[in-house]
């Protein structure tokens, strides 16, 4: 009997579902998009029936298109959007708000009073985090005050959930209430040295720990998929933030791996063992995944917007009809014509750390075109992630030489090979582009015995692209000092009562 692994991948703008044969192979996909809801300049939300009800309509049509039969799906990892928040009742399940985006700054002044109140220093030491909007903990908070739902949280009627949380709650029968470490951690709630909930953070954004979800092992059987959806009980097995899931199927199990993650935005994240490291250039100490009770760590880095600013071209400024074109439109034009944009719709992420940022083009002249904006908005992805690599090599003391990336924009050559030359590095491309999927399915199997071990794990990986730096240290370093130009100008945009 043949054996599949099957991947609910939530993400930012869509839901997918992938399934994995025992050789990792992708047998079926399918993805269904979904709402963005923008309340206000900088809001950012989700309708929780659109999240739940796409992700069950790409699990049940997946599995259709793909024609395997149900009993030969041996597990169901779940990967999500991280930091997305979400509260619901208890007793019916019914969401009581809209979800809060990742991208979402309305917690922004809270941030402000926590750091104020001197929190700054021991978020950071306790949680690996840096304080600000993006976390979930501030959200939360912001939820319970706005909804006057604390004396309910209290009395444990309501639950708080990440996206992965909420979706265990929806799929698994008896409504398990949990989230896994890695999650956790993204939280700004969770004491990554402890491995457990930290109680000054909750004393300081008043949030009662009724509230909160049981954190799991990454990889481990949390229930049994719910038999309405399928018509068969099948254990889910993995639940772990995209960027995470990501770094597992990229197969960065040593130290001193790194991958980026090309998606809604961009996530660079760096093995770094058993330890967390503390980093001195604006990135984040994560957990990596927690399998069998031992905990790996990593640094990480945060674009907030990458992929997305293409969407923006499409659907806002009406430049593009779809994401395809970009890489023919940036080779019609030898550069951008000394144009830069910068993509801070919501602030920047690591390393600048900035939630008044907002997004700006400079160097146009009256020869400016659709293609050099076209243009200058793949490189933004790339020069954004140079900034976090460059970081990295400052917090560990080594320039890398090698990136693995994946995600939906490293299908863009134009995009690869601009990362490479704009890093000086080589830049490597699995055969499976979708590694977020395919380490939710990897999770799984494993905590399940499709796979026996990380070894088996690690062989089933495959390159299919490498690209090497073809632009000089010179134009390198005049193209990064544009830009860094170009984001001083971002900088503190928005005045910090108004964001």
């Amino acid at each position: 009997m043949h054996k599949y692994v099957i991947a609910l991948d939530q993400g930012t703008t869509s839901s997918r579902a992938v399934i994995f044969d025992e050789q990792a192979h992708v047998v079926a996909m399918k993805s269904y998009e979904f709402e963005q809801i923008y309340p206000q300049p900088g809001w950012v939300e989700h309708d929780p029936a659109a999240i739940l009800n796409t992700q069950t309509d790409a699990l049940r049509e997946a599995v259709r298109i793909s024609g395997i039969p149900v009993e030969d799906i041996a597990a169901i990892g779940i990967t999500n959007q991280r930091e997305t928040t979400l509260i619901w009742d208890r007793a019916t399940g019914r969401p009581l708000h809209n979800a809060i985006v990742w991208q979402c700054r309305r917690t922004a002044p809270i941030v402000k009073q926590l750091c104020d109140e001197g929190y700054e220093d021991y978020i950071r030491q306790a949680t690996g985090l840096v304080p600000d909007a993006y976390f979930s903990g501030t959200k939360l908070k912001w939820l319970l005050d706005k909804l006057d739902l604390r004396e309910r949280a209290e009395k444990g009627e309501i639950c708080f959930g990440t996206v992965d949380s909420f979706l265990a709650w929806n799929l698994v029968s008896g409504h398990p209430h949990v989230t896994d470490a890695t999650n956790a951690s993204r939280t700004m709630l969770y004491n990554i040295h402890k491995n457990d909930w930290d109680d000054t953070l909750l004393k300081a954004l008043d949030i009662p720990r009724a509230v909160l979800p049981t954190v799991v092992d990454t990889s481990g059987v949390i229930g049994m998929l719910d038999t309405e959806i399928l018509g068969r009980a099948i254990p889910v097995a993995a639940l772990a933030g995209d960027q995470h899931a990501a770094l597992f199927g990229q197969g960065c199990f040593k130290p001193g791996m790194m991958k980026n993650t090309y998606g809604t935005g961009c996530f660079l994240l760096m093995n770094t063992g058993e330890l967390p490291v503390t980093s001195k250039s604006g990135l984040v100490s994560t957990i990596a995944w927690r399998i069998g009770g031992e905990t790996t760590y990593a640094l990480e880095g945060s674009v907030f917007v990458g992929g997305a600013v293409i969407q923006w071209l499409r659907d806002e400024m009406k430049l593009i009809e779809r994401a395809s074109e970009t890489e023919m439109i940036a080779n019609s034009v030898k550069d951008t014509g000394g144009v830069y944009l910068v993509p801070s719709f919501t602030g920047l992420g690591a390393p600048y750390w900035d939630m008044y940022s907002r997004g700006t083009i400079v160097g146009l002249t009256r020869g400016t075109g659709r293609a050099h904006i076209v243009r200058a908005a793949l490189e933004a992805i790339a020069y954004q992630s140079a900034d976090l690599v460059s970081a990295m090599a400052t917090d560990c003391g080594r320039k890398p030489t090698q990136l693995r990336v994946d995600g939906g924009a490293s299908a863009n050559k134009f995009l690869m090979q601009f990362q490479s030359d704009i890093l000086g590095c080589d830049v490597i491309r699995p055969a499976v582009i979708e590694t977020t999927a395919l380490g939710a399915a990897l999770l799984a199997g494993l905590a399940v015995g499709v796979w026996k071990d990380m070894d088996e794990i690690r062989s089933i990986w495959k390159m299919d692209l490498s690209l090497t730096p073809q632009m000089n240290e010179e134009e390198r370093r005049t193209a990064l000092a544009g830009w860094h130009k170009a984001v001083s100008r971002s900088l503190r945009w928005v005045e910090e009562d108004k964001a």
